[in-house]
């Protein structure tokens, strides 16, 4: 029996954790940018040649296609081609603009955040995105003006 909590056959776990209770840490209404240091914590203690998030991956991110049950998705695929604007569900339910220069409430709820990064990344790509993956996505959204 070993005394670590996580085994090499969880890693993403341990990012997982790690962001939740860094997010957790945070203020119950943090910004952004709050949540971004949250994410560049974990990020560097998931990897430690870690260097900083890139808006330009966030945006590879975003518009990123993957097969999925015989259609290609994407974030965009939901929440538009154009961040500033109003995305849709499939269920034909209104999503509001993801950049935060048009929606302001956006990313302002550590615990919402982590909820539907956790959804979306499962529905889009399967898996749970990196402490990196949601760091460079906030900052790809957070630089849309």
């Amino acid at each position: 029996m070993t005394t670590e909590p996580f085994t090499d056959q969880e890693p993403g776990m341990k990012a997982a954790c790690l962001t939740m209770l860094l997010l957790l840490a945070t203020a119950a209404q943090a910004g952004p940018a709050e949540q971004i240091a949250g994410y560049r914590s974990a990020a560097q203690a998931a990897d430690p040649s870690f260097k900083d998030f890139s808006a330009e991956r966030g945006r590879e991110l975003y518009y990123r296609k993957v097969m999925k049950n015989g259609k290609l998705m994407s974030c965009a695929s939901c929440h538009s081609q154009d961040p500033r604007q109003p995305g849709q569900t499939p269920a034909f339910r209104p999503i509001g603009p993801m950049a935060t220069a048009v929606n302001p409430k956006r990313f302002t709820d550590p615990q919402k955040t982590e909820k539907w990064f956790r959804r979306n990344c499962d529905d889009v790509l399967s898996r749970l995105c990196t402490p990196q993956e949601k760091g460079d996505y906030l900052t790809f959204l957070s630089s849309i003006r």
